[in-house]
């Protein structure tokens, strides 16, 4: 029962990225509708479930672990989970506990994050403009991240800034926010905007701006230079010569990544998806709550992964977006 968990691909699964909430204190626009119904919270896994979701996979070979949401942190009590899964770490069965978050609530959490054994944390900030962020996000205010940021890194976290490429939105912050990452000590990821769920008026087609055009305009003023690293998730890298920083793009659309994925994502109700670009997913709570015993988990989550796509069908190129997923970012947790 303890052979890794390898897919039809012969792709050793040893990422899990694990939503522990659908809710969230920001409303992005590209992420979810202003006015979302969420789950009940009796749908949602108890923290002791995700505690043995997560210790299960971890059995099976996961070594990274990736806490998203919604917004993870304003789950309650968050940090009895981030607690009981630092036994992992302290273990050596898991290399690196992490997590994405909006930033809102850093300043309360940043410390106990590290004293959990968390070492490095994604923030998602699309604009360093007060009054385009508040619009981007609707309900978010700015201040409260840049605090949180400067928390994180008070407690010794090293942060990483992650960017959706909005066109004509902060193509014109391309060199002020590496500017601002480079002079901060952090490094950046951009983000292609994905055709994922249903959100009105926010037409995906005008969001998308190309991260090859996004490239080619940053090399006009830096040199880069191609990393071959990896982080263990899909961004490929490169260094800025004149700053020493390292920027990733990440390119479901111009560049699928797909043939190197190592990760599924598991959902705070407890589905798993075996590809953020495809809708298959299969239901890991009812076996979960099926017995004490985690044989029928470990069954159900093999049968999965022997499930997993090539990859995904995200596809710009016909002017529409095709591969569109009807659910919300927030549902699978990015």
């Amino acid at each position: 029962m303890n052979a890794p968990l390898i897919d039809p691909f012969q792709r050793a699964i040893s990422y899990l990225r694990v939503s522990v909430t659908d809710r969230c204190d920001f409303r992005c626009l590209y992420c979810m509708s202003e006015n979302m119904t969420f789950l009940p919270k009796k749908e949602l896994l108890t923290l002791e479930e995700l505690d043995r979701m997560c210790s299960t996979f971890i059995r099976l070979g996961v070594r990274k672990l990736r806490i998203t949401g919604g917004e993870p942190l304003v789950r309650r009590d968050i940090m009895t989970f981030f607690r009981a899964m630092s036994r992992h770490l302290e273990s050596g069965d898991l290399d690196e506990l992490t997590l994405t978050t909006n930033g809102s609530q850093l300043s309360r959490f940043a410390a106990d994050l590290a004293a959990a054994g968390v070492r490095r944390i994604n923030v998602s900030l699309d604009t360093l403009d007060e009054a385009k962020f508040a619009r981007v996000t609707r309900w978010g205010r700015l201040a409260q991240v840049m605090n949180g940021i400067d928390a994180a890194q008070a407690a010794g976290l090293r942060v990483k800034i992650n960017a959706v490429a909005l066109k004509g939105f902060n193509e014109d912050e391309l060199f002020t926010l590496a500017e601002w990452c480079a002079a901060r000590d952090c490094d950046m990821t951009w983000i292609e905007v994905m055709p994922m769920g249903d959100l009105g008026n926010e037409d995906r087609l005008d969001q998308y701006w190309s991260l090859d055009d996004l490239r080619a305009r940053l090399a006009e003023r830096y040199t880069l230079i191609d990393l071959a690293e990896r982080t263990g998730g899909p961004a490929r890298y490169v260094q800025l010569e004149q700053t020493g920083q390292k920027i990733g793009f990440i390119t479901p659309l111009t560049h699928n990544f797909c043939e190197s994925c190592n990760r599924v994502r598991l959902t705070c109700t407890g589905e798993l998806y075996m590809c953020l670009g495809q809708e298959d997913m299969a239901d890991l709570r009812a076996p979960l709550r099926v017995s004490e015993d985690d044989t029928a988990l470990e069954e159900a989550i093999r049968n999965a992964i022997a499930h997993k796509p090539k990859g995904h069908d995200f596809d710009y190129s016909r002017q529409r977006a095709d591969g569109q997923m009807t659910r919300h970012m927030s549902h699978t947790g990015g």
